[in-house]
């Protein structure tokens, strides 16, 4: 049961750090600091996606079935903005890529 403490007092005191200076500043955030601010998942995002796709094994490369179906989901997500249809339609390729 101790642990559950533990975790919960490293999650508070991280949490209290990294959020703190906004949470109890009495002065508004710049307006770049908000625009930045917004970009930060998208980059976390792709930093944890990117060498997914453009790694196989010890490898880089482009012609794997990850990357391919990871291209031609990005272009669906571009062009249509439906993030369901997008994963039907990376994820269907993935399959039928691996599969043969």
């Amino acid at each position: 049961m101790t642990n559950w403490w533990i975790i919960l007092a490293v999650s508070v005191t991280t949490f209290l750090t990294r959020a703190g200076f906004i949470l109890l500043s009495r002065r508004p955030l710049p307006e770049a600091i908000k625009f930045a601010l917004t970009l930060v998942p998208v980059a976390v995002l792709s930093a944890f996606v990117t060498p997914d796709l453009l790694l196989k094994g010890e490898q880089a490369g482009m012609l794997n079935p990850r990357s391919i179906a990871g291209l031609v989901a990005a272009g669906v997500a571009w062009r249509t903005r439906n993030v369901l249809l997008t994963l039907v339609v990376g994820m269907g390729l993935l399959a039928l890529l691996t599969a043969f």
